[in-house]
């Protein structure tokens, strides 16, 4: 091959920065890096057996449950859905110069290198800050399975996309099925009992089942009754003792399924998001009408889904309950809706300079994302940190959560003015380019002058 042929497959490969950036995705990313904290920190503040069990251990004062709602209804789990749908987008801002025939190596070189190296932040993340939630390592590895669905037509990211909250909603389905047969069964049972009369074998059996469950919507089984005597002493005792209870904490999520079902739920979110970005949504190019419909519609079916879901589960009660059905659709539905949402607020002037803030947290979301794990485990809950107490209620965490964000949210600004990246992003891009980035941002000559 000559060296004319050779140079024209060559890739100029570098990060994308500057007027190049797309402000919107940033301001999305900043929002959901942001946003994240206020579902991490009670598993932080712990105990994390109430979470896993009866979240009214947590504290459950009128203040709590309002805003234990709000959050459930409004944001549990979209701020990864958000960043979900633009990890599906930064492939193809990545591969962009790979859409052309198989496309050049170096393009795929550098998605796999970048992803590897953020499969070694996560773990970092897991065993160095001691974090067991984290979704860098989920995130990675998705993104290496990720590559090859670029190309696919819209209608089959969708498809597949949404493959997996179709596959949760009919195990839903048969579960509150199974679930309405046991109440009908107990209630007959109950009714028996109250005039004396003898249970036959099948309302035996449902009587125990919701017993049982009963018992466990408390919280009283061994697993979390284990790990209720366990928490304690580590997070009173040494440092180690805490360090240990924490990486175990990671090892539990393994052995129980949810690092598979994780991998599961995000890659579908992201086949999503690469079929959001081919369709313009993501980045701000349909029109506002079309923002607002999706917008009402998203929200209308996600939120009252949601809100559905609550009140079933503030009942405290084995009754059969909806989310088990609509709650993978609802969460996407609202995620979906956060976006269109930001969108049409970037658009508003009156509006855009407070939404223009977020762009600096978007663009250092990686380095925003630790400093809210060395704030929430090491400086406020850590037993060589502030040491402040689990089981503070929901409100006062979201108010904890809210003075940490704010301060975050004024150190990007700030820090984006004299720096090209975040600190944390600056080493992975060096690491992913093979070669030192640029770190300091420089003035031109004509700005300068």
């Amino acid at each position: 091959m000559s060296e004319a042929v050779t140079a024209s497959h060559e890739v100029a490969l570098a990060p994308v920065r500057g007027r190049d950036r797309i402000a919107v995705l940033d301001m999305m990313r900043g929002i959901a890096i942001l946003g994240i904290f206020y579902m991490n920190i009670p598993f932080m503040a712990g105990p994390i057996a109430a979470l896993m069990g009866d979240i009214r251990s947590m504290g459950w004062s009128t203040a709590d449950q309002h805003v234990w709602q709000i959050i459930e209804v409004t944001w549990e789990g979209t701020q990864r859905g958000m960043l979900e749908f633009l990890f599906g987008a930064g492939l193809m801002v990545t591969a962009a110069k790979a859409m052309d025939g198989d496309g050049p190596v170096a393009v795929a070189d550098l998605y796999i290198r970048r992803n590897l190296w953020l499969l070694a932040f996560g773990l970092l993340d897991i065993f160095g800050l001691l974090w067991p939630g984290d979704i860098l390592h989920v995130y990675a590895l998705c993104a290496l399975g990720l590559f090859p669905f670029r190309k696919l037509k819209v209608k089959w990211l969708l498809t597949l996309g949404l493959a997996f909250a179709a596959f949760t909603a009919v195990g839903g389905a048969f579960q509150y099925a199974g679930r309405a047969e046991t109440q009908k069964t107990y209630q007959v049972a109950v009714e028996k009992q109250s005039h004396g009369q003898k249970l036959n074998k099948e309302e035996q059996a449902a009587v125990k089942e919701w017993k049982d469950i009963e018992i466990r919507i408390t919280g009283n089984e061994p697993f979390l009754n284990q790990m209720r005597a366990a928490e304690p002493p580590a997070r009173a005792g040494n440092f180690a003792a805490y360090a240990s209870f924490m990486w175990n904490g990671y090892l539990e999520i393994v052995a129980k399924g949810s690092l598979l079902f994780g991998v599961f739920e995000a890659f579908s979110a992201m086949l999503i998001g690469i079929a959001l970005w081919k369709l313009g949504f993501l980045q701000g190019k349909r029109s506002t009408k079309e923002y607002v419909i999706a917008l009402v519609l998203a929200y209308g079916f996600g939120m009252g889904a949601r809100y559905i879901g609550t009140l079933e589960r503030m009942t405290f009660t084995p009754i059969p309950k909806t989310l088990w059905i609509t709650s993978e659709l609802a969460r996407l539905a609202v995620s979906f809706g956060h976006v269109a949402a930001i969108n049409l607020l970037a658009r508003a002037k009156p509006l855009s300079r407070i939404m223009d803030l977020f762009r600096s947290a978007g663009q250092m979301a990686f380095s925003l994302y630790f400093m809210e794990q060395i704030a929430g485990i090491w400086v406020m809950f850590s037993p060589i940190g502030m040491h402040l107490p689990g089981a503070q209620g929901w409100a006062h965490l979201a108010w904890q959560a809210t003075i940490v964000v704010a301060i975050l949210l004024v150190f990007a600004n700030v820090w984006m003015r004299f720096f090209v990246s975040g600190p944390l992003e600056w080493v992975w891009r060096s690491l992913a380019y093979n070669k030192r980035q640029p770190f300091l941002r420089v003035k031109s000559p004509a700005l300068a002058a």
